[in-house]
């Protein structure tokens, strides 16, 4: 191999990245920037939530209903919320989701007891319900199906991978100098969220242009049930990737908001341990999402989501057995392929319908996943106390290796099904 040949084959990522970002765009790339500084806020907070709410007073199983109130609301609103997201636009809906952040990260950071948590919950839900919905709408229709695993995973590298890294570090520090694990030490956390909140809705409102897709010729009389049973109508294996999808987010309920506080009452982490833990995850990403989302662009969907989803379960199996704070990194480390799984699987969901329908079809999409989560959530903090908490991580390994994968295995892959609807 001559050295000019080495020298291209060295280069040739950065051109494919270069050549990828040129072809894009402009509102995509806003909601990348969007989706970064939001998940950076996410990753300053996130590893001291559970353990916050918990300090203001709360049981396990009152987490866990303070979680699961919250998702129920975002989980009713979401068929609406995405109907809206067909009918009027989705500037509009992404700009409210962002302000229902924003209160949330007020709320928090007044709250006195582990009560007001639940309003702060609920609005933390249903504005991220509210804004995942209008970033989705964006994303599934401004990629091609070429680029949309790789779309959504350079959004996960951004996102939860070097802004990932940066939002732990950061919120080990605050809460640190602010006195440590604990309600005052977590406190100010939630302004600092407030500011940055404001930041990216002022992103969207000043960048973001007005785009609606819709099929000419068609009519525009809204109709809401009507508009939502066309989407069965004309998508393809939507009933089951209903339950497939729902399994999927189940962590976000019923797992994550409880690694963390057993990370800390069990393991003895303290605050720079849960922030390791938290970079630890980003750190996957940065590694491996743009890689596994061009190889999922590739050979498929589901042949990726076979590799990522048994390693989440190492992750919680490795946060149970963990004998020393290094097992914790480990386990954090591995509970990032959750976040690389996730726009993967939703590649695979944004392929089922048509464009014009993706938001309805998210909505619908929403709905049970929230409700499901939301409800299993409530069953989770009921487990942690009466059972045990090792069986909270046990039982969602048991629903996904026993339901989730069968179901999955009877998936069609979805990488060229928009291209051969189209041929057809």
């Amino acid at each position: 191999m001559t050295a000019s040949q080495v020298a291209r084959r060295m280069l040739s990522p950065f051109s494919e990245g270069v050549s990828f970002m040129v072809r894009q765009s402009r509102d995509w790339k806003v909601t990348v920037a969007r989706t970064s500084l939001d998940r950076l806020t996410y990753q300053i907070v996130f590893p001291y939530q559970s353990i916050y709410i918990m300090a203001l007073g709360a049981t396990a199983t009152q987490l866990g209903a303070v979680n699961s109130t919250g998702m129920a609301v975002a989980g009713l609103f979401g068929p609406l919320t995405g109907w809206l997201i067909d009918r009027v636009g989705t500037k509009r809906i992404y700009l409210i989701g962002i302000g229902l952040l924003m209160l949330s990260y007020l709320l928090y950071g007044l709250a006195q007891n582990w009560l007001a948590a639940i309003p702060a919950m609920m609005a933390y839900w249903l504005g991220f319900s509210t804004s995942v919905l209008g970033c989705a709408t964006i994303c599934g229709n401004c990629l091609a199906n070429k680029d949309r695993a790789q779309g959504m995973t350079f959004c996960e590298t951004i996102a939860a991978g070097l802004l990932g890294m940066l939002g732990p570090m950061l919120g080990a520090w605050l809460v640190g100098v602010s006195g440590g694990v604990g309600v005052g030490g977590i406190r100010p956390l939630y302004f600092v969220g407030l500011v940055a909140s404001a930041g990216t809705f002022l992103l969207v409102l000043t960048q973001l242009s007005d785009r609606r897709w819709r099929v000419i010729g068609t009519s525009t009389r809204p109709s809401f049930f009507r508009d939502l049973q066309q989407v069965f109508k004309e998508g393809r294996n939507l009933k089951r990737w209903i339950l497939i999808g729902s399994i999927c987010q189940l962590p976000l309920g019923m797992v994550l908001p409880f690694s963390q506080v057993f990370a800390h009452e069990f393991k003895g982490a303290d605050q720079y341990m849960l922030g390791a833990m938290a970079t630890g995850a980003a750190l996957t990403s940065i590694v491996f999402a743009i890689p596994l989302g061009r190889l999922a662009d590739r050979v498929g969907r589901k042949s990726v989501l076979y590799i990522t989803i048994p390693l989440f379960w190492a992750s919680n199996l490795m946060l149970l057995w963990a004998p020393n704070p290094a097992f914790l990194i480990a386990a954090g480390v591995l509970q990032g392929f959750f976040f690389i799984g996730l726009p993967i699987a939703a590649a695979l969901e944004r392929e089922l319908v048509p464009p014009e329908q993706m938001g309805r079809w998210l909505g619908i999409m929403r709905f049970f996943r929230m409700l499901l989560t939301a409800s299993l959530a409530l069953v989770s903090g009921v487990v942690w106390d009466k059972l045990g908490p090792h069986y909270v991580f046990l039982s969602f390994i048991a629903i996904d290796l026993l339901v989730n994968i069968p179901l999955l295995i009877g998936m069609p892959e979805t990488l060229r099904l928009r291209v051969e609807k189209r041929a057809a």
